[in-house]
């Protein structure tokens, strides 16, 4: 059976989560999340992630630093993370960016931990 489910999701509503990510829409293989005006500051803990992650910078300039590896993210730069691989980013200027995960990250608390 096919799903023809169709969803929409307003920012401005959307949950937030403790890492300060706002959920957006979500199907069963793949969400996304906005990370909005992020401060600069110090790198973000070090992780590691169940899922994969691509990216697409909207403002500002931030590193993302994976795997002994360093790219600068502008503004229409894209990125993907792999399912697993040790990351931090490190936020240089005020920044903003979507972010697709798949499976979805929200879900079974997997963004969280």
């Amino acid at each position: 059976m096919v799903d023809t489910s169709l969803k929409k999701v307003e920012s401005t509503q959307s949950p937030k989560g403790e890492m300060g990510q706002k959920y957006l829409v979500s199907g069963k293989a793949v969400s996304m999340r906005l990370w909005e005006d992020e401060q600069p500051g110090e790198a973000k803990p070090e992780t590691r992630r169940d899922y994969e992650t691509v990216g697409y910078a909207i403002k500002g300039r931030a590193e993302l630093h994976m795997e002994g590896q360093m790219i600068l993210l502008e503004p229409g730069s894209s990125w993907v993370v792999p399912k697993g691989a040790s990351h931090t980013y490190k936020i240089l200027e005020p920044f903003t960016a979507v972010e697709a995960t798949s499976p979805p990250a929200q879900v079974h608390g997997r963004d969280e931990s």
